[in-house]
């Protein structure tokens, strides 16, 4: 787990560019971000553009998400995530996912505080902005069927 958390910090630091040290605040509350990180509703094909490229949210290197025929499995499908979590819950999981699972691998798409081992041309930017956040959010909640 320790490698593969390393493998996405150091594949994720490229994505990070451009991104301004103002993002990356939010209130959790529970396991969730009640509101949106961004002013404009997510949406999800923008959303599911982010998920599928590697480049980009990189979801699939971990994670099996329908209609991708090349996917990883260290993580669970995202299939039917939409039908099992809301949405302020996709919001957390995806801007900070070790707020719900500490041993997460997944990384930290909207934090910069308190990350480790960060090159210095990516401290402060997140991975994501605000709004591709919301988008790939949108995303995943229309993910509704299970596997």
């Amino acid at each position: 787990m320790r490698l593969l958390a390393g493998v996405a910090a150091a594949f994720f630091a490229a994505a990070a560019a451009g991104q301004t040290a103002a993002q990356g605040a939010f209130e959790a509350v529970g396991d969730a971000i009640p509101r949106p990180l961004a002013a404009e509703p997510g949406q999800p094909e923008r959303g599911r553009s982010i998920v599928v490229n590697r480049d980009q949210g990189g979801c699939t290197l971990c994670h099996e998400v329908p209609g991708e025929t090349r996917f990883g499995n260290v993580a669970p499908p995202l299939s039917g995530v939409g039908a099992r979590l809301s949405v302020p819950q996709l919001r957390l999981r995806v801007a900070d996912s070790s707020r719900v699972n500490p041993a997460t691998p997944m990384p930290a798409y909207y934090r910069v505080q308190g990350l480790v081992e960060v090159a210095a041309a990516y401290r402060g930017k997140t991975i994501l902005s605000a709004q591709q956040v919301e988008d790939v959010v949108a995303f995943l909640a229309t993910l509704k069927e299970p596997k």
